[in-house]
């Protein structure tokens, strides 16, 4: 359990970390929330737990394909934003078409 509570204490603290900066530094903390660092811990932590070198390759790969239809949102948010829509309506919208390509990803990867 204690591991646990570690791994979602510093899981929290970089999320922390990346929200704060944006407040003072649009761009750094951009930076910062754009750094794979979910993906990254998420090895890390696979790692460590399991010691699988192929379960590990997988979980790479996998991550890989489900990069690219995330992207899309970070274009439509800010569109949707700088032409008068609300933040919730917009972050709304970002994650509907998000959702929508993971599952186009995913059925073309026969995963669904």
């Amino acid at each position: 359990m204690a591991y646990l509570i570690l791994k979602a204490a510093i899981s929290g603290v970089l999320v922390a970390l990346a929200s704060e900066v944006a407040r003072r530094h649009a761009g750094l903390g951009a930076l910062i929330a754009s750094l794979p660092l979910v993906s990254v811990l998420g090895m890390i932590w696979l790692w460590r737990d399991t010691h699988d070198a192929a379960r590990l390759a997988d979980h790479a790969q996998a991550t890989l394909w489900y990069v690219a239809p995330s992207l899309p949102m970070f274009l439509l948010i800010p569109m949707l934003l700088r032409n008068g829509a609300g933040f919730w309506v917009s972050l709304g919208a970002g994650c509907v078409l998000t959702v929508a390509l993971y599952l186009l990803a995913m059925r073309m990867r026969g995963a669904l």
